[in-house]
């Protein structure tokens, strides 16, 4: 199953002006990488992958439709997987990828 094709070019729209992007695929998803760091990804199937301080992980993963990304059995924070529904519009998908760039940005280059 492939990555929501739509969900790709709303993240470029959101993420136009940000320097240092590359794109990548990844995990059978397509991944949005800011000075090297893995910042947002259209997962494969549906949904988004964000990146965000792992200080933040509780908080945000209150919200309905994210959860922290499991790898490997493990739970990771600093990492959420978003439901498809929660990120359908522009407006709904421009905060999470606003919050991935500025964490990423707070990273030292790769």
């Amino acid at each position: 199953m492939a990555y929501d094709e739509d969900l790709v070019e709303r993240i470029r729209e959101v993420i136009a002006t940000t320097r240092g992007v590359t794109e990548k695929r990844m995990f059978g998803g397509l991944a949005f990488l800011v000075d090297g760091h893995m910042t947002v990804a259209a997962k494969r199937g549906d949904g988004l992958l964000a990146r965000c301080d792992p200080h933040d992980t509780d908080t945000l993963v209150s919200k309905s439709h994210v959860t922290r990304m499991v790898m490997g059995g493990r739970e990771m924070d600093g990492w959420l997987s978003i439901d498809a529904e929660s990120v359908r519009t522009k407006r709904q998908l421009e905060p999470w990828v606003k919050r991935a760039v500025v964490y990423a940005g707070s990273l030292p280059p790769k």
